[in-house]
């Protein structure tokens, strides 16, 4: 029977940050576990790692680690963070402990939080009830930056909840995962060892002081008095930090300790760092398990959780960890440094047989859940989460490194982007980066919107032939896009220069008449003008055939611009008398004072439909349809601007529903131009000033002000990011958002003279540039 897959819909791909085997510590040992239990539990899912380098020289890391920085560096830590968003990971999960990281109190890994822009997940392998001023800052900033912290024990929650002041909804308990092993007699292994025949205490973990190994060794004559068949297994190195200062030195006290005790014969030094396979046997193996560290602080112990889910007689000293996984007859708690107590429970549980097989059946029970199949379940769990409460709504942990956005000169005309996007046929729909990717060939929406910018930044290089020779390119491709048998545009074309369908959106209809109809109005090429009147007069009769409430939007705004060159044309104001009514009926069905709205959802190219009723108001000459604009335009500003003063587009990513739910991401450049243009056109309407700052506001979206402070207009490419979504903005320069950038730009221009923009009036004046 093959085996089902655990799947979590929109991760695709998880980074984990901390040490790796065959780095040798506790922390690279759970960090290579938990990769192996995400990957096998999710095979579909790409999950990548960056490891922690503590030696100059590295390790021979496996497959799995694709980044390796310096824990000493600052920079790298940058560069990892860059890394890591170049490479659109869904979430990143932070191993931490403040030794494995540099600065002070491992103050280094907030320079690779602070600049990721996808969800973070932090498992917290260290929770300090009595920080330092240092250590505690640095914690605070830590889950300030993570969408969610995991820990391992309900103490870890409580501490975090009161000593931080971190809110418990922020807080996952994961337990520490552990292998899945079958519940054996101890007695299976131990000829493996030698120690056949003889009842096995056993230590394991890496060596160091703070294990309270001399508290054990102390209890042992005693131990040994009464189970004179006693072994005491010390499995593990020494740990790789302590040998590199002190050497063996504690290793070695360990050794004469036994002598001077006369125990040398009952225990044994395992002093090597074994693999997962052999310490399952070597824990098999023991009868009775015993950690007798010495600080109540230690909030999880890997070592400890892997014998409980062995069902291993456990005695251990009262750290935190131990208090509560050893609680209700799981195990035995001794004092700290008390050898006495550490010899009486470890005789009591070798003279019991009864008593001691019963308490490793209930750790064999209780851990049942902590198999690593089941932590790596509830950590995917978490990762679906904290992605989906991102596409709702931006963390406030991006707010901290928002200082306060600060205007800056508009930014100089720059068609670069444009120029690459564009060949012998017409503007290409999407980029990779800032490459044009032929896989998707053209769209007669993007050529549309080409064909209405190339034409108004001729009002700022006046003498410009490319701009004449881009914008016949892309009135060939709307020449090329029309239907003559129905009379629609066809909207995809591969690259191959095939099209793709016989008919088109009804958008893309729209959006064509727009062009044309503005092409009709800005050109000051008969030849131009010729060709896009003819194709606009050929494409109403299907235009008022749609039932598309944006394509009629769009035809409008297209028309108006027509008429302001022929006025006179009856047949065109008849069509736009007819779409303005319908447009402004379905107002008037669906709008309420709390939902002044044409639907029951508010969807794209919102602006798109005030602006529609604010020009066709004016010249109908109908005051409704301009109150109609103007009060959906602004409740449209109101539901798009945060608290704190920026623009917040609707995101495409389930949009938002007359019941107030709505999608935070993907924020979309069209959203921010279309309410540019409205705007414009609202303060045609009213001479408020107030309409210019908010075309501002919109227009400060695209260079930063916005809920992730990321800029998405690209000042060296000239091109302009895919939208903003949870993670960041889309690095993807595409047709339709650099478009949108453009149009914005050159609709800003135009109203520089209106207003100051928060500026001196000389720094505002527009600049054009060829390159």
């Amino acid at each position: 029977m093959s085996q089902a897959v655990f799947c979590h819909p929109g991760i695709s791909k998880v980074a984990v940050v901390g040490n790796f085997l065959p780095r040798q510590c506790g922390i690279a040992t759970f960090t290579t576990d938990l990769v192996c239990a995400l990957t096998e539990e999710s095979p579909e899912l790409d999950h990548w790692v960056v490891a922690m380098n503590d030696v100059l020289e590295g390790y021979r890391y496996p497959s799995p680690v694709h980044f390796e920085l310096n824990y000493q560096n600052p920079t790298d830590y940058i560069l990892a963070a860059d890394f890591l968003n170049m490479n659109h990971f869904d979430v990143v999960c932070l191993q931490h402990e403040f030794g494995i990281f540099g600065g002070q109190y491992g103050s280094h890994i907030i320079n690779l939080l602070q600049n990721l822009c996808m969800p973070v997940v932090t498992t917290l392998h260290t929770v300090l009830e009595e920080p330092a001023p240092g250590q505690k800052a640095v914690m605070e900033r830590i889950a300030q930056f993570s969408d969610r912290l995991v820990v391992m024990c309900g103490k870890a929650k409580e501490i975090l909840h009161k000593v931080y002041g971190i809110h418990k909804a922020k807080i996952a308990l994961i337990h520490h995962g552990i292998p899945d092993v079958h519940f054996v007699d101890s007695n299976f292994y131990k000829d493996k060892f030698g120690v056949e025949g003889c009842k096995v205490i056993l230590s394991f973990g890496l060596i160091s002081p703070a294990k309270g190994i001399e508290y054990m060794l102390d209890a042992m004559p005693e131990v040994i008095k009464k189970h004179p068949d006693v072994v005491y297994i010390i499995l593990g190195a020494t740990h790789p930090h302590l040998k590199k200062e002190q050497g063996e030195a504690y290793r070695l006290a360990l050794q004469r300790q036994t002598r001077e005790l006369n125990v040398e014969k009952h225990v044994i030094f395992q002093n090597r760092f074994v693999e997962q396979r052999e310490l399952l046997e070597f824990i098999g193996a023991a009868d009775i398990y015993v950690t007798p560290y010495l600080s109540k602080e230690q909030i999880v112990s890997g070592t400890l959780s892997q014998a409980l889910g062995a069902g291993k007689a456990i005695v251990s000293t009262p750290y935190w960890y131990a208090e509560e996984m050893l609680a209700d007859g799981r195990g035995r708690i001794v004092p700290f440094r008390d050898s006495a107590a550490l010899a009486a429970q470890l005789i009591e549980l070798l003279d019991d047989d009864v008593v001691r097989h019963a308490m490793r059946k209930r750790a064999y029970t209780f851990c049942r859940n902590m198999i690593w199949k089941e932590a790596a379940r509830s950590y995917l769990d978490v990762f679906t989460q904290v992605k989906n409460e991102r596409q709702l709504n931006p963390n406030r942990m991006f707010y901290a490194k928002t200082s306060q956005f600060i205007s800056h000169e508009m930014p100089q005309l720059k068609l670069d982007h444009l120029r690459r996007l564009t060949d012998d046929v017409g503007i290409l729909q999407h980029a990779k980066f800032i490459i044009p990717n032929r896989f998707h060939g053209y769209c007669t929406d993007d050529n549309a919107r080409a064909l209405i910018v190339a034409l108004m930044a001729q009002s700022l290089l006046p003498d410009s032939d490319e701009l004449d020779s881009m914008a016949c390119r892309y009135l060939s491709f709307l020449h090329h896009a029309i239907n003559k048998d129905n009379g629609r545009f066809r909207n995809f074309m591969g690259y191959d220069r095939r099209w793709i369908e016989d008919e088109g959106s009804q958008d893309s209809h729209g959006r064509a008449v727009w062009a044309l109809g503005s092409a009709v109005a800005l050109s000051k090429s008969d030849s131009i003008v010729g060709m896009a009147m003819e194709l606009f007069q050929r494409s109403l009769p299907a235009l008022v055939e749609l039932e598309s409430p944006r394509a009629w939007a769009f035809g409008l705004v297209g028309i108006h611009a027509y008429l302001q060159r022929y006025s006179g044309d009856s047949d065109v104001r008849r069509v736009r008398e007819k779409l303005a009514n319908r447009l402004f009926a379905l107002y008037e069905a669906n709008a309420s004072p709390e939902w002044p709205w044409i639907e029951e959802k508010m969807a794209y190219a919102n602006g798109k439909i005030p602006q529609a009723l604010l020009l066709s108001g004016q010249w109908l000459q109908r005051e409704y349809m301009i109150q109609a604009g103007l009060c959906s335009l602004e409740w449209l500003v109101k539901v798009q601007t945060d608290d704190r003063g920026h623009f917040v587009p609707i995101g495409n990513h389930g949009w938002m529903s007359r019941d107030g739910h709505r999608a935070r991401f993907d924020q979309q450049p069209i959203e921010a131009e279309n309410m540019i243009e409205a705007c414009k056109e609202a303060y045609n309407v009213t001479l408020d000033k107030k309409w210019i700052s908010e075309s501002q506001r919109c227009l400060e979206w695209f260079l930063g002000r916005n809920d992730l402070n990321a800029a998405l207009y690209d000042y060296k490419s000239g091109g302009c990011c895919d939208g903003l979504n949870g993670n960041g903005a889309n690095l993807n320069q595409g047709a339709e958002s650099t478009l949108a950038w453009l149009l914005s730009l050159l609709h800003s221009y135009s109203l520089v003279s209106l207003k100051e923009w928060a500026q001196p009036e000389d720094k505002l004046k527009p600049k054009a540039t060829k390159d």
